[in-house]
């Protein structure tokens, strides 16, 4: 398997900022059901700035390459405008143990492996209106591997997954629901969320990535009307590095639950469903 991303800085640390960028780029491979072989550097450099910051970012992200036993084998650099970084990455998959997003059966049960939130935090970072607590919380999430949670179920019957990144939680749940042919049935109560960031998005803090997901995906969502505005909001927004998000027969969710709990993994939410999708019905409901 093969994968890439990159992007622009999310926060103002540069050595966090290479550890985020390449667990997000990591994660594609850990979505799958893989193993990250080598990866490459990609970077945009603006003139300028320092080769010192530069030398930050990267050290950062190769502090998360070596964690995910993975090999950091060159790269590219190109002058920009704008800082970006991110990696290519090279895995592995056993063909018949290769996790598509589309593959939830009816049944199914969503297991999430971390919480949600990053979009609004990110957005209070750059603005300067998020404690330092949450701001390092929401870093230290993001920076953390999916690869603990994709080893811990990795022998188990995982039907589908994917990880939740920029098109958020409604997007990516949009995204296994219709390739599945499906509905995914998710339970406002069981959503878990970083600690403040609901918070953040009362007062107005929201990327503009939930504009777009509404836009995008709204038409294919069904919300009941006593979902608190805020949460809504917040299952639109993007996240970065977000978790897996795994579809599980409902007989073995508890194991995979105690798996993820054992393995150290700091998430381990049954957040909903995969349930037949009746004609023109929505592809995900939130109740």
């Amino acid at each position: 398997m093969q994968t890439l991303d990159f992007f622009p800085p999310i926060v103002d640390d540069p050595r966090w900022f290479g550890r985020i960028a390449a667990a997000n780029s990591l994660s594609d491979v850990y979505a799958m059901g893989g193993v990250a072989l080598t990866a490459m550097n990609i970077v945009g450099w603006p003139k300028e700035l320092g080769l010192d910051v530069l030398g930050e970012v990267l050290a950062g992200g190769l502090e998360k390459i070596k964690e995910a036993g993975a090999v950091l084998c060159g790269g590219h650099s190109v002058v920009d405008q704008e800082i970006k970084y991110g990696l290519s990455v090279t895995g592995i998959v056993h063909p018949k143990r290769f996790w598509a997003n589309g593959g939830a059966r009816a049944g199914d049960v969503l297991v999430l492996s971390k919480p949600l939130g990053m979009g609004p935090v990110s957005t209070a970072i750059k603005r300067e209106k998020v404690s330092a607590a949450v701001a390092m919380a929401a870093m230290q999430q993001m920076a953390t591997l999916n690869k603990g949670a994709c080893d811990a179920v990795r022998d188990l019957e995982v039907h589908g997954a994917t990880d939740v990144t920029g098109f958020g939680l409604m997007g990516h749940g949009c995204e296994m629901a219709e390739g599945a042919g499906l509905c995914l049935q998710l339970r406002a109560a069981d959503l878990p969320v970083l600690p403040g960031a609901i918070d953040l998005v009362r007062s107005g803090v929201l990327s503009g990535g939930c504009t777009r997901g509404k836009a995008f995906y709204g038409p294919r969502v069904m919300v009941e009307p006593n979902i608190e505005q805020a949460l809504v909001d917040l299952v639109f927004d993007a996240e970065t590095s977000g978790g897996l998000m795994l579809a599980v027969p409902a007989s073995i969710a508890d194991k995979v639950v105690r798996r993820l709990k054992d393995a150290g993994v700091t998430c381990h939410a049954c957040i909903g469903q995969f349930a037949p999708r009746a004609a023109g019905g929505p592809s995900v409901t939130l109740a």
